[in-house]
């Protein structure tokens, strides 16, 4: 009869601690997928208010705010399909899939993150507030259905996108910009675009069936829809550094947008690497200095110029 010592039988059983409960749930409000909320910083740049007092501290709240949003939002899709995802080859090593969260534990964090979130978001500015509940609502609506609606799916994270660019001005009192909006919804649609497609030619059957929608699509049609969103979002930027009313110098920003949208169609067909712009951008060192030096160059122009 094998018989382990008490001390080894409780060394050979899993602890959680409370910090790695934390870092589980932080894990599974997707850190990387943040990103995308830095273009709510877009308005207090190009309002030109980025060093009027307090407006640099409310677009950062409205960021933090907008991270724990949209990382509420993350958890609740990983609650609602943790079954699915426990079939699915990838996804059944998150952490609500393979069990090293507790569901309990997360259903109390995803209540009081979004109570807190929202609850903040209305108490830095009753405007910010209203594009704050509008954009749970709508990633709400795309994890549940709409993300199952060709066409409409990639409409909705573009939409996404606009409600991100919207608070960043709104938080500030300062007025929108409608080239502002049209920019950052045609860049959204490519993104999500490209993704599509490198979704749909990647994939492996067992994937894809987790992820119904790319029956939906072709190839061919989604290179005509890339192709037509590249052209007007080219065109629209160009357009808006003609006739915004800022310094007739912004111009000479277009070529960092039309590198920018070339390298990553470059990285999607070449490398392979459209799954996730995100992860594109923080990888790819030529992507990342091109959108700093247009950072750079955009804000030299708009507040020295």
């Amino acid at each position: 009869m094998n018989l382990q010592p008490k001390e080894a039988q409780l060394q050979t059983q899993p602890v959680v601690s409370q910090k790695s409960g934390l870092y589980l749930l932080l894990k599974t409000m997707r850190p990387k997928q943040w990103t995308k909320n830095l273009i709510i910083f877009a308005g207090i740049i190009f309002a030109r208010k980025i060093f009027t007092d307090g407006y640099l501290l409310k677009t950062l709240y409205a960021f933090l705010d907008f991270c724990i949003l949209s990382g509420s939002v993350y958890i609740i899709n990983d609650l609602a399909d943790i079954e699915k995802d426990k079939a699915h080859p990838k996804k059944r090593n998150r952490p609500l899939a393979s069990g090293q969260l507790s569901v309990p534990l997360a259903t109390v964090f995803v209540i009081l993150s979004t109570v807190l979130s929202l609850g903040s978001a209305f108490f830095l500015n009753i405007n910010f507030g209203f594009v704050a509940l509008a954009y749970f609502l709508l990633t709400l609506s795309y994890s549940f259905k709409l993300k199952n609606v060709v066409i409409i799916d990639v409409i909705v994270i573009a939409l996404g996108f606009i409600l991100r660019a919207a608070a960043g001005a709104v938080v500030i009192a300062a007025d929108i910009s409608p080239w502002l909006l049209v920019c950052t919804f045609l860049l959204a649609l490519f993104l999500a675009l490209t993704k599509r497609r490198h979704e749909l030619l990647l994939l492996d059957d067992k994937a894809r069936s987790h992820r119904k929608i790319l029956d939906e699509y072709q190839p061919e049609m989604l290179d005509q829809m890339i192709s037509v969103v590249t052209s007007s979002t080219v065109m629209a930027y160009s357009l808006y550094t003609f006739t915004s009313g800022h310094s007739i110098y912004l111009m000479t920003t277009i070529p960092f947008v039309v590198y920018g949208i070339f390298r990553y169609q470059y990285l999607v067909h070449q490398k392979d690497m459209g799954g996730s712009p995100e992860v594109a951008l923080l990888k790819d060192k030529p992507l990342l200095i091109n959108v700093l030096l247009w950072v750079v160059t955009s804000a030299l122009i708009l507040y020295l110029t």
